[in-house]
């Protein structure tokens, strides 16, 4: 602590020589009459560090501001690199997640050398969210905890996020348990601790229903969707207004009006975190997709997962498509297209596998072993269910393992190994988990919200 104050006054020091000597006025010259050139010189071989009256006297005889003169920072430079920051989360929401990257990238490093935490937290969380949409995991974890590491210290709903952030990384990953720990955990904490965010709520309810699914909690995973959309009410299609608030942001700044700027860049940046959410929407319909699907209501069905899809296809969202269309292939299996729903699931598994999407990998397997099933091609079928076991396993994805044992134990005992088949039947039985439960205990404290408030989680 003590060396980095004696850097801070070193590198005040060297900013006052410097631009000193630029304006070819002497320590007595810049010093007087409020201070002394003995003064400016302590100053300046960082001795001492200027106090705030001194600061804001030396700025303004050298034409800088304080800030500038205090941190080296360019004028307006925060709010400059706040508009950037918005242009690049523009091009995340409707462009490439390559050209977003490369701004994020180049906007992290930029707010790191003058140590704007919150930008390049802002920053940090615009590279994991591309990493997570291209489906590089680890490399999504990586950045999104480097931005909760930054922002350890502000309230928790702008944590949200990047812990939302996170725990979708981990369930793509295969971490299916821990995902939906976080998630919960965040949840209980907001609604608990007296800190109820409607945007945050949004972005953990809608992302906790994929790992409730997985783990069996069928009626929180409904519950969640439900309150999802129910928050999601208010937000409309946000980009026009974006724009206009990001075109009033640069007219401000160029004017010199930077206060003014900054809160249209405030505004800009909510809206383009509304645009995230269409990503979270998306999964809603997903969710009720599955939901009309167990229903037998396959039309209906096909057309929430469609509707998901072309939202997550329209985001460049590969990985989150690429599941969607297992889901798909399912119903159009059941709707009596078999051909279609193999050719589907055939293309999807060069990029499904345990590190990416294990769930939806192993859902693939278990739906072509139905297929192969079907038509006769045992050994297919049989190999398809064990490799749906074997990834299942690893994920932790305690509903669908059950099932699988069953379909496995079926296929043994009509090719006549019954005691396979029993020793099969046997995992399934180990594997079968409590309706609507996740096994981590008690469901997340209830939001209070108003009208919504009756929508209970768990309860």
């Amino acid at each position: 602590m003590a060396d980095d104050r004696h850097d801070d006054r070193l590198r005040i020091g060297r900013r006052i020589q410097e631009l000193r000597a630029e304006r070819g006025l002497t320590q007595r010259a810049l010093a007087e009459p409020a201070y002394t050139a003995a003064y400016v010189s302590t100053l300046e071989s960082g001795k001492v560090r200027p106090s705030d009256t001194a600061l804001r006297y030396l700025a303004e005889r050298l034409g800088v501001s304080a800030d500038q003169l205090a941190t080296g920072r360019p004028a307006h430079f925060a709010t400059d690199l706040r508009l950037r920051l918005a242009d690049a989360r523009q091009t995340l929401c409707t462009g490439e997640s390559a050209d977003a990257a490369a701004h994020f990238t180049e906007l992290a490093a930029e707010a790191g050398r003058y140590e704007l935490a919150d930008e390049q937290a802002a920053a940090l969380l615009g590279l994991g969210d591309c990493a997570l949409e291209i489906g590089e995991l680890d490399e999504a974890i990586g950045h999104f905890r480097a931005a909760e590491d930054l922002l350890r210290d502000a309230p928790l709903p702008r944590r949200v996020p990047a812990l939302r952030g996170r725990a979708v990384a981990h369930l793509l990953a295969g971490d299916v348990r821990y995902s939906c720990y976080l998630l919960e955990s965040t949840i209980d904490r907001l609604n608990a601790g007296g800190l109820p965010d409607p945007q945050a709520l949004l972005l953990l309810y809608s992302a906790v229903i994929a790992p409730y699914l997985d783990l069996g909690a069928h009626r929180r995973a409904v519950q969640a969707a439900e309150l999802a959309l129910a928050l999601a009410t208010q937000v409309d299609d946000p980009i026009a207004v974006a724009r206009l608030h990001r075109s009033v942001a640069r007219t401000m700044l160029a004017d010199g009006r930077a206060a003014e700027a900054d809160a249209s860049l405030a505004r800009a940046q909510e809206l383009y975190q509304q645009l995230r959410i269409r990503t979270e929407l998306a999964h809603c319909h997903w969710m009720r997709g599955y939901l009309r699907a167990q229903d037998g209501d396959l039309p209906a069905a096909e057309r929430e997962l469609r509707t998901a899809r072309a939202m997550l296809t329209d985001r460049h969202a590969a990985l989150y498509t690429q599941q969607i269309d297992v889901e798909l292939a399912d119903v159009l299996r059941r709707s009596g297209r078999g051909d279609e729903a193999a050719a589907l699931l055939s293309d999807l598994l060069g990029s499904l596998h345990p590190k990416r999407g294990a769930v939806h990998a192993g859902a693939a397997h278990r739906l072509l072993g139905r297929i192969a099933e079907e038509r006769g091609a045992v050994a297919d079928a049989e190999e398809h269910y064990r490799t749906a076991l074997e990834l299942l396993q690893h994920a932790g994805a305690t509903a669908d393992l059950a099932d699988l044992c069953r379909l496995l134990g079926d296929l043994l005992r009509r090719t006549g190994r019954a005691e396979e088949a029993l020793d099969v039947y046997r995992s399934g039985l180990g594997h079968r988990a409590t309706p609507g439960t996740t096994t981590l205990g008690p469901a997340p404290a209830a939001p209070p919200l108003g009208s919504n408030a009756s929508i209970q989680c768990g309860r």
